[in-house]
């Protein structure tokens, strides 16, 4: 289990099966908001869907392939962040996170992804982290900057959201640059 406190209303913790009914109606609440940037919106259909989420993400936690961890608020989930693609071998992982609507525009997501990132570079070693996002992002975009991650490339149509190839933004940080 991994668990990171930002603050006293603040947590970040891998999820447990016992969150599954919450985890699905945080994403049900936001789908509409979600469902621009993120493809699994669409396959997350019913509370089944999200404890097979957290099972998988637990599996892959113990293998070391991935980690996802709740968002919580006063103990309610209110969004995710996590790592994957973890390359062992480079130190590189993918950063992604979500929130719901309500709690948007209120620094979570950066406070969040900067206990996140400590996290990641300091406890399991990582020299870079990515994030990855559609260009018309525009507040994942300004988290990535406020951040200090530097805007890498952009791989043309390598995404398909809602039945359409998407280009993504691939922004990176190095070990050396968050230490600074």
């Amino acid at each position: 289990m991994v668990s990171i406190p930002i603050n006293d209303d603040l947590l970040l913790r891998s999820y447990v099966p016992e969150d599954a009914p919450a985890l699905f109606q945080a994403i049900h609440k936001s789908r509409k908001h979600l469902r621009p940037w993120l493809n699994w919106v669409d396959t997350t259909t019913k509370e089944e869907h999200s404890l097979e989420f957290i099972r998988q993400s637990l599996a892959a936690q113990h293998n070391q392939e991935a980690i996802a961890l709740g968002i919580f608020l006063n103990g309610q989930i209110i969004g995710g962040i996590g790592m994957h693609y973890w390359d062992h071998y480079l130190r590189i992982v993918h950063i992604g996170y979500w929130i719901n609507k309500e709690h948007e525009g209120k620094g979570i997501i950066s406070a969040s992804c900067r206990h996140f990132f400590s996290f990641v570079f300091d406890k399991l070693n990582i020299n870079k982290i990515e994030l990855h996002f559609l260009p018309g992002n525009k507040r994942s975009a300004a988290v990535a900057e406020r951040l200090g991650c530097k805007i890498e490339g952009v791989i043309r149509q390598s995404i398909m959201i809602n039945g359409t190839l998407q280009d993504v933004v691939i922004a990176g940080l190095l070990k050396s640059e968050w230490n600074k």
